[in-house]
């Protein structure tokens, strides 16, 4: 009798982890804006200088000067959910530095999606959010010695300059050592799919040809 052969299964590769691309979650809703409840922007913070516990050690994210690049948030930051980039319910209005700690006010969109979230967060259902990330320049930190602005003491790997990349509400916070659910090596994949996805829609705006 012959042998029937199973047919190829398509595999994706897993992608390398990758130490310069992110995502943690670290931040939460902090107050309601002046004009009330029934106002869709809200204060968050999404960032701060919590040691992270990451593949390759403790990671911590430098606030101090010019080392958080906010110009993406600032000019064209939105709100997602989960991560999503199909989910965008928000803007981001401004992001700032304050404390040690990066914080954006944000607005909600109006859609009926949007205005499913923004019902959980102001009942208090969601209260989390999250930061995904890449980083630009490290410091490495040994065992038993300081960084270099003595601020903090090793083994560390720090941060000294990195780039929010988007901000999300999330429904599942990460742990100390996962991150919303998924490894950085995902969240990763999926930064490089949406960076792509938007090279594609200016290439759509500006009547270019994609990219193949």
């Amino acid at each position: 009798m012959a042998h029937r052969s199973q047919p190829n299964r398509a595999t994706t590769p897993k992608e390398p982890r990758n130490k310069d691309r992110a995502t943690r979650s670290m931040g939460q809703f902090l107050a309601r804006e002046e004009d009330g409840q029934d106002s869709r922007r809200r204060i968050l913070s999404f960032s701060s200088e919590e040691p992270y516990q990451r593949w390759f050690g403790p990671e911590i994210l430098d606030h101090a000067g010019d080392a958080v690049d906010l110009a993406r948030l600032n000019e064209v930051g939105v709100l997602l959910f989960n991560h999503d980039v199909d989910r965008v319910v928000g803007r981001v209005v401004r992001a700032w530095v304050e404390n040690n700690r990066g914080m954006a006010e944000v607005e909600f969109d109006t859609d009926e999606d949007a205005e499913r979230i923004f019902e959980k967060v102001r009942s208090g259902t969601l209260k989390t959010t999250s930061v995904r990330y890449r980083v630009d320049v490290w410091e490495e930190v040994a065992p038993g010695k300081k960084s270099q602005d003595g601020r903090f003491a090793g083994p560390c790997q720090i941060a000294r300059k990195w780039t929010p990349m988007e901000v999300s509400i999330v429904s599942v916070p990460a742990d100390a050592t996962v991150g919303v659910g998924r490894s950085e090596e995902d969240g990763a994949a999926a930064l490089s799919l949406w960076e792509r996805q938007i090279k594609i829609n200016q290439n759509k705006l500006s009547g270019g040809k994609h990219e193949h």
